[in-house]
């Protein structure tokens, strides 16, 4: 297929661009700056429908996985990027009589605080999601199922926290509060977490792209299948980056209120960098959140390909040979 993807500059969207150009798909990429894929290539951003018109030209399907990302910034910048850089992607395609699309969503979009055990794919709720991400994700999310019908497959894939090497986010972030000496545990550490690493995360996408025409208006949540508690995660990624896991616990009582004045401390202020800690963050911190994966890869015909253990272990190597010797 002639294949575009938005958001190439990401770890998850670099992933699928490679995997997708491996198997022999003419693969596009859309982003703001270049990506260093040697792929095709329009730089641009979503919300800017002449570079969406660009990169649309002679494409059969698309993977949409540019979006705003993080828990800094006001609304109108969230719905600028999230939801309406989704609708201009959706009206080119139209216009570029593209056949499949696959957006690239959250589990976030449908989950209010509580805990989820052995849960399946919920609706997307904008009204219950938590923060500015969340609640655009979902907005966008319906937007594009919306547009699901005989001339436009469209399926939504939730992929769970994704990670592996590179990653700037859920790992980033992690090692980067380790090493200030700022990483603590929210509670006991106990609730189980499914996470997704990152091939698998791809493959599930592609797998979705494949079978669009089969799961249009669908909407999927993607992990590993393997939840553990969240402080032997935490632990695994800090001593994959060679430093020692977090002795410090936060009461989520505490941790939810100090989440709560940060986040607006920063909005006041309008900084950028992340706060320390937000009350989204403490609620993924110390409630369970895994998925039932029985339908997902039923439906995709797909199984991931990269166990936790191997991930663990791909990951230290990525650290051990990015870190100078004499640093470790």
């Amino acid at each position: 297929m002639r294949v575009l993807v938005t958001g190439g500059t990401s770890l998850l969207g670099g992933t699928v661009a490679r995997l997708l150009g491996e198997r022999g798909d003419e693969v596009t990429v859309l982003q703001r700056r270049p990506s260093g894929l040697g792929l095709g290539e329009v730089l641009g951003d979503i919300g800017d429908p002449s570079a969406v018109g660009r990169a649309m030209e002679g494409v059969d399907a698309v993977v949409h996985l540019a979006a705003r990302v993080g828990v800094v910034g006001n609304w109108p910048e969230f719905e600028k990027t999230n939801v309406s850089g989704t609708a201009t992607v959706l009206a080119a395609a139209r216009d570029a009589g593209v056949l499949r699309l696959v957006f690239v969503s959250s589990p976030s979009v449908a989950h209010s605080g509580s805990s989820l055990v052995g849960a399946g794919a919920g609706p997307a709720d904008p009204d219950g999601a938590s923060g500015h991400y969340a609640r655009s994700k979902a907005m966008a999310e319906r937007l594009a199922l919306g547009e699901a019908d005989d001339g436009l497959d469209v399926v939504a894939i939730r992929p769970h926290l994704v990670w592996g090497p590179g990653d700037t986010q859920l790992v980033g972030r992690i090692v980067d509060r380790a090493r200030s000496g700022r990483l603590a545990l929210v509670g006991s550490g106990a609730a189980l977490v499914d996470t997704t690493y990152v091939d698998n995360a791809a493959g599930a996408l592609i797998a979705a792209l494949d079978r669009a025409d089969r799961l249009s208006g669908r909407a999927l949540v993607v992990s590993n299948g393997e939840p553990r508690p969240i402080g032997e995660l935490i632990a695994r990624i800090v001593t994959a980056a060679g430093l020692d896991a977090p002795r410090m616990k936060v009461p989520i009582s505490v941790a939810k209120l100090g989440g709560r004045l940060a986040e607006r401390w920063w909005e006041y202020r309008g900084l950028q960098d992340d706060p320390p800690m937000t009350e989204f963050l403490a609620e993924q911190l110390s409630t369970a959140h895994w998925f039932d994966q029985r339908e997902t890869r039923q439906a995709l015909g797909w199984e991931p390909s990269v166990t936790i253990e191997e991930g663990f272990a791909r990951l230290r190597a990525w650290f051990e040979e990015a870190t100078p010797s004499g640093d470790r």
